[in-house]
This record gives C-alpha cells, sequence and structure tokens, in this order.
C-alpha cells in the first residue's frame, strides 16, 4: 500500500492510495490537513465520491474545523478496475484499511457510508473492532443495512434467478451487456426513480447527477458486487459499535433499504441516534444533503463531547 499525491488546490486535495492488491484509489481530502478529527465519506454502489458533494459541503459549514476524505471504491469512478473476484465487501473493508493507513494513520477517524459504504463500515468494524473506541470514534450508517437485505423492499430481487442469469452473461460478453445496461436505465428510469428517490419533487440537477452515476459504473463492477449482497450478515459489528457514538438514519420512502433495516440496527447499537427523513428514498444524501450533513455535523460534535445524544429523530 502506497500513496502518491497527484494535485493541490485550496479546496481539494487530490492523492491516489494503491491497495495492497495494487489497486489505484482515487481520494479526495477536503479542510485543514491537521484537523483533529477526520471524517471519511464512503459511497454506495454504482455512485462514487461526487455523490456527497453536497452533504460534504454541508458537513464542512456546519463543522469547519474537521478534515473530510472522500474515495472511489474499486471499480467505480476515478478510481480503478479490479479483477471481478474482488469485487465483494470483504475486500471493500480492507481498501478502507488502506485509505485509512495512507491519510489518517493518527488521530481520530468517524466512518460515514451510504449503502454499500454503510456495508463496508460495518465490514470494517467487523474485521477491525479493536480499533472501535481507539481510531474509530464515531460511525454513521445511511440508508444501508447490516443483514437480510434480499428479505425487504427492492432487496427482494436478489433472489430472483435472473440475477445468476445476468452475471453470467457480464461474464462472458461484458460489452454487449454494458451496451444493453445503458438502453435498460432510460427503459426502467421511472422504476429507478422511484426506487431511489421516495416521494420528494427532486431538481433535474440531482436526477442528471444519479443517472450519470449510474451510467458510467461499468457492467462487471454493477453485476460483481451482488454475489456479496447476496449472503450479507454484519450484525455481529452492531454491539461492537455500541462501545462508540453511532447514527442511524434513513428515509421513510427508502424502498432499496427499507426504514425496518435501520431500526434494527438502531435496535443492536446501544445509545445509537436514529433519523428517520420523512418522504426522502434511498438517495437521501442527493435529495436531502443539508439534513444529512447536519446529522453527520451532530455526530461528530458528540464525538467531541459538544452535544449529547438524540435517540430518535422524525425529520420533516
Amino acid at each position: 500500500m502506497s500513496i502518491s499525491s497527484t494535485l493541490t488546490t485550496s479546496a481539494a486535495r487530490r492523492v491516489t492510495v494503491s491497495t495492497e492488491d495494487g489497486v489505484a484509489l482515487a481520494v479526495r481530502e477536503y479542510g485543514p490537513r491537521h484537523a483533529e478529527l477526520t471524517v471519511v465519506l464512503l459511497h454506495g454502489h454504482c455512485l462514487r465520491t461526487e455523490s456527497w458533494t453536497d452533504v460534504r459541503d454541508a458537513l464542512r459549514r456546519q463543522y469547519p474545523g474537521a478534515r473530510i476524505v472522500c474515495y472511489d471504491h474499486r471499480g467505480h469512478g476515478d478510481s480503478a478496475a479490479a479483477s471481478r473476484q474482488t469485487y465483494h465487501l470483504e475486500q471493500l473493508g480492507h481498501d478502507l484499511r488502506d485509505v485509512l493507513d495512507a491519510v489518517a494513520p493518527t488521530g481520530p477517524v468517524v466512518l460515514v457510508g451510504h449503502s454499500m459504504g454503510g456495508m463496508t463500515v460495518l465490514t470494517y468494524v467487523s474485521q477491525r473492532p479493536h480499533e472501535i473506541g481507539t481510531r474509530i470514534v464515531g460511525v454513521a450508517l445511511i440508508a444501508t443495512a447490516a443483514s437480510g437485505l434480499a428479505d425487504a423492499g427492492f432487496g427482494r430481487l436478489l433472489r430472483n434467478p435472473v440475477i445468476s442469469v445476468f452475471q453470467a452473461a457480464v461474464r462472458r460478453a461484458p460489452v454487449l451487456m454494458h451496451h444493453a445496461k445503458l438502453v435498460a436505465c432510460k427503459v426502467f428510469a421511472p422504476i429507478i426513480r422511484m426506487a431511489e428517490f421516495g416521494d420528494r419533487k427532486v431538481s433535474a440537477r440531482v436526477l442528471a447527477l444519479a443517472n450519470a452515476m449510474h451510467n458510467a459504473t461499468p457492467i462487471v463492477t454493477m453485476a460483481g458486487f451482488l454475489s456479496s449482497f447476496m449472503d450479507y450478515d454484519r450484525t455481529d459489528a452492531l454491539a461492537v459499535l455500541s462501545q462508540i457514538p453511532t447514527l442511524i438514519l434513513c428515509g421513510t420512502a427508502d424502498l432499496m433499504t427499507p426504514p425496518a433495516h435501520s431500526i434494527a440496527m438502531a435496535a443492536g447499537v446501544e445509545y445509537s441516534d436514529l433519523v428517520l427523513v420523512e418522504g426522502a428514498g434511498h438517495s437521501v444524501i442527493l435529495e436531502q444533503p443539508e439534513r444529512v450533513g447536519e446529522a453527520v455535523a451532530r455526530l461528530a460534535k458528540r464525538v467531541s463531547g459538544v452535544e449529547p445524544a438524540a435517540h430518535l429523530t422524525l425529520v420533516a
């Protein structure tokens, strides 16, 4: 694992982190280099760092003293592609370790994960429980789950036999399947919009950003992670998180990871803060970035001891 700097500006510092197996991950840093607290934002499946832009900006306004780190998972965004055999959550947990060792080797860290990013955080907690309460001082799990993805909401589609057929087709003809994916994204756009954005109206800019991130993700990446979702279970990490301030946030209209998942996680983490954003869907970080930024800033302040816990919040 190594790190090399590629660009430095007053707004963002871009670096490349090489993972233990040699995959180049694109990383961006914002805020003071020597901040007392580092907040790491982990994006979801088929998304990229840009999905955090508005939340990041809201967080910087509300907690300007933090250093914020974002990075693209392997096979996503500006990060390099990797062997499809490495497209699973265990590997993403190891990638997170490499990023932290490179850009935040010392000092307290808050991990914030959306969707697959949240699953990555829980996987990391399970892999390295000794860091919870020492290196990792706070966690936020946004629109995600600890287990049972195929048991509720649109996650039930993971059990459909067509998923296995789809994965096999991608392995045999990835280029052809990628073109088919672009067509399918247009055909199923209304369904995807409903699944991701709940019952709130969202701006054309947000829809365009979401569509661009989905369309740009290679079909091999999209298909590769699906198997990992089917048998995913990190409920063992929840008890470990009882040691530190933990935020669990979800939109009430989330069809991908319904609120039942968040409620179950909150029940498993003592003294966690549960925030339900009324009417928001799975892409709550795009729909309601100010609300999410406010909740994450509150977590950062809780970690710093300047704000008490609030065990349940319903945000209209």
